[in-house]
């Protein structure tokens, strides 16, 4: 689910004339894939979680000023001195979509379902693992105590998804249950329908409990080519997209774009990688994966492909937080040394065909990508090219999201590209710890004990100089490594039709919800999370998520 570090771009037109679509008050959204599922608990990746965040509430949220924690499902709660007991007191008035209360029950019944080896949620789990017992104190108070401190407890605890009882303990498997796919929520707004493939649509709660939102009405339009989202955004089909670096730079700069959409540019905690996967023999020797990053010319990368938007990075951390380690250098490109590597590790031409070969294993491996994603394609087709030249065969496979993410569940890749985006606050065990390399996120394999008791010492560090210290630690030692090519943090590139108004940037990012269309009344928005690396603002905790 941090976002931060923000450079507006803001142009105002004065007197535009705006087509006005046949449902004013709704809003078309851009969404580059469909999820798998809207289960929050079960969900891993970062278009779940966009819709998901307007239909869920959390029991606290952070204010979008000062990014502290604030109420919301809880008007308040305490934390014992020796920070081990959170207890949380819920608001009265709280109900599900379909006209249940939201009880205390709801929440002990989700971190069972959390905690349920069974249940897909190995991504979550982690950050709950630590929590001795949930109990219910009454009707409206729930407390968490902790078996040892972690200094995320307090936004985790506060954030946990929360589903509701009586509809899933009805019976059948939690996780292809068919809340998955029709979700009751409490949020803000309620699901309407799932068209496979085309749309997701939701629409206001009217019985929400806070002040609702101006927009009544969101249609998430299922568009996997960006090229194709774009120009249904000229045409007026949608409201808000996703730009690439390319449009951005090149092909929304006409006097009719700007007259009717305004593009916003920030930066949020996020990254693009190659992740390796270490069980394949081609990449079991660390001296590889370090040649196979020195074969990626990323600056060359990053001002082709991304016109310079961006920085290269060199390790797991928000570039710009106190965890990233700045004195590790960024790896050259330098195919020379590359290939010296490649034959220290015993990767050579024996039978004189072309191809690397070691003990008679050839160098070739398949490079999985999401299909639509016109940003990876290039980064593959450039990749091939450059390890073609040193005798290594890379075929390029695009897979719809949805199996692509199961694959990497599966572990049935050779290599993937991707990026992560995270919250204000990283804790890397999700991500990075050796108990996750079977089921969780650590989807390449990486394993290493002074990695892992970095990690542990991490979680019970409240002083975050000394935790960042740690982290700084673990960079260096994931750059030695070289589990992932890391490539580079750009900026969320955005267009957003100047129909709707009152739209701010914050330290957080921007509050969709805040938003209306232009000329209504102000009186009667709301405000709500979304997911880290979003164009959003992140009100709540949450795990890393695949985008």
């Amino acid at each position: 689910m941090p976002k931060r570090f923000i450079s507006l771009i803001f142009l105002l037109v004065v007197g535009c004339t705006f087509r006005v679509p046949k449902e004013p008050d709704a809003m078309l959204w851009h969404l580059g894939a469909e999820p798998d599922t809207l289960n929050p608990i079960i969900s891993t990746d970062a278009y779940a979680s966009r819709i998901a965040s307007f239909l869920y509430d959390g029991l606290i949220e952070r204010d979008n000023q000062t990014l502290g924690w604030k109420p919301k499902m809880a008007e308040r709660w305490e934390i014992s001195s020796d920070g081990l007991k959170f207890t949380f007191h819920l608001r009265p008035g709280l109900f599900w979509h379909d006209g249940h209360p939201v009880t205390v029950d709801d929440i002990l019944y989700s971190f069972g379902r959390i905690m349920d080896a069974q249940v897909d949620a190995p991504h979550l789990r982690v950050y709950y693992q630590d929590i001795k017992k949930v109990e219910k104190i009454d009707e409206r108070t729930v407390r968490f105590t902790y078996a040892r401190p972690y200094f995320m407890a307090l936004e985790f605890c506060g954030s946990i998804p929360i589903i509701p009882k009586h509809l899933f303990e009805a019976g059948g498997d939690f996780n292809v249950h068919p809340q998955g796919r029709a979700p009751i929520g409490n949020g803000p707004y309620r699901f309407v329908t799932w068209e496979t493939g085309k749309r997701i649509v939701l629409e206001r709660n009217e019985s929400y409990w806070g002040k609702r939102p101006a927009i009544r009405r969101l249609d998430f339009q299922v568009i996997a080519e960006d090229t194709v989202a774009l120009q249904l955004l000229k045409k007026g089909e949608l409201d808000y997209a996703g730009l690439r670096p390319i449009q951005w730079v090149r092909q929304t700069n006409s006097e009719k774009f700007n007259q009717d959409f305004a593009k916003y540019q920030f930066y949020s905690p996020s990254y693009s990688f190659i992740s390796w996967n270490m069980r394949r023999p081609y990449f079991t020797d660390r001296r590889v994966r370090r040649a196979l990053t020195m074969l990626i010319n990323r600056q060359e990368m990053l001002d082709k492909l991304q016109f310079g938007l961006g920085r290269i990075v060199t390790g797991p951390f928000y570039v710009e937080s106190q965890a990233y380690n700045h004195d590790v250098p960024v790896i050259p490109y330098d195919p020379v040394q590359a290939r010296q590597l490649l034959k220290e590790a015993g990767w050579e031409d024996h039978d004189g065909d072309g191809i690397l070969d070691k003990d008679g294993v050839p160098f070739k491996f398949e490079f999985l990508i999401p299909s639509g994603r016109r940003s990876a394609e290039q980064v593959a087709t450039i990749l091939k090219e450059n390890l073609r030249g040193q005798g290594i065969d890379m075929s390029i496979r695009q897979l719809e999201w949805a199996l692509f993410i199961k694959n990497l569940d599966d572990r049935k890749f050779d290599a993937v590209t991707l990026g992560w985006v995270f919250g204000f606050d990283q804790d890397p065990y999700q991500v990075w710890h050796s108990s996750q390399v079977k089921q969780g996120s650590n989807f390449g394999g990486f394993s290493d004990p002074e990695a892992d008791r970095i990690i542990e010492a991490a979680r019970v560090e409240f002083d975050d100089a000394k935790r960042n210290q740690l982290y700084r630690r673990f960079h260096q030692l994931v750059d030695e490594i070289q589990p992932y090519s890391f490539l580079y943090s750009t900026p969320s590139l955005v267009a957003l039709h100047r129909r709707f108004e009152n739209v701010q940037v914050y330290p957080g990012g921007m509050d969709p919800l805040e938003w209306r269309v232009r000329g209504e009344l102000s009186g009667d928005v709301s405000w709500r999370s979304a997911d880290p690396g979003l164009p959003m603002i992140l009100q709540s905790a949450q795990p890393p998520k695949l985008q």
